[in-house]
């Protein structure tokens, strides 16, 4: 049975993608910062921008080897740049980008042989694809996720792990209805959660340090 670890899965797409992976039979490890459930899942407190929060739920799952891991947690600010302070843009980069990379290094200990990491990202963190007013600190610090699959898939390749970062067009989630309240996408967590939990599974036996647009346009 895979083991896989799917972060931010309290709601939205990490929900989706966690219960569509149980539901493929995996035995699925889901984490958010506060308590909560899920079926068939079992589920863990993990702030991953903490240390202290890090280092406890890694000594909580000593013993297990991840055969996946979905890094789905982030944050979204939605500020013209001329309201941006400093702490949104650390808020920005904190969260979407440096804590995402010190959890994979906290992680490593219980990475299995040929385990895949996947970064969730959006499209905004694409270079080339459309940017929106408001979203500035939050596309930016997706655009330096997108470069941790590349990186990492560098250094830790040859020891035969696998990295690949996700950017996912507009979803109707609970994040997207509080940023953007008239908006509606055209696809719903449910579809987006079976794509993602399909690629963590199965994705990295033909990408492999790939940064991957999924999306029906632009967003």
């Amino acid at each position: 049975m895979k083991q896989v670890l799917v972060t931010g899965a309290s709601r939205g797409v990490g929900r989706a993608t966690a219960l569509e992976l149980a539901a493929l039979g995996a035995s699925v490890h889901a984490s958010s910062r506060s308590t909560f459930a899920l079926e068939g899942c079992t589920t863990h407190r993990l702030d991953h921008a903490s240390a202290d929060s890090r280092r406890a739920f890694v000594a909580g799952l000593r013993g297990t080897a991840l055969d996946a891991v979905v890094l789905n947690a982030g944050a979204l600010v939605n500020k013209p740049f001329r309201a941006l302070t400093a702490e949104d843009f650390h808020l920005m980069a904190t969260v979407n980008w440096s804590a995402q990379a010190l959890l994979v290094q906290d992680l490593l200990p219980l990475l299995a042989p040929g385990a895949h990491v996947v970064f969730i990202s959006s499209m905004g963190g694409v270079q080339g694809a459309s940017k929106y007013p408001g979203l500035l600190a939050y596309a930016t610090s997706k655009m330096a996720m997108a470069g941790l699959a590349e990186s990492l898939q560098v250094e830790l390749g040859p020891e035969g792990f696998f990295f690949n970062t996700l950017c996912l067009g507009a979803v109707q989630t609970e994040m997207l209805a509080e940023a953007f309240p008239d908006y509606q996408a055209s696809t719903s967590p449910k579809m987006m959660g079976f794509a993602v939990a399909n690629f963590a599974l199965n994705g990295h036996q033909t990408q492999a340090g790939q940064v991957i647009p999924m999306t029906k346009s632009n967003p």
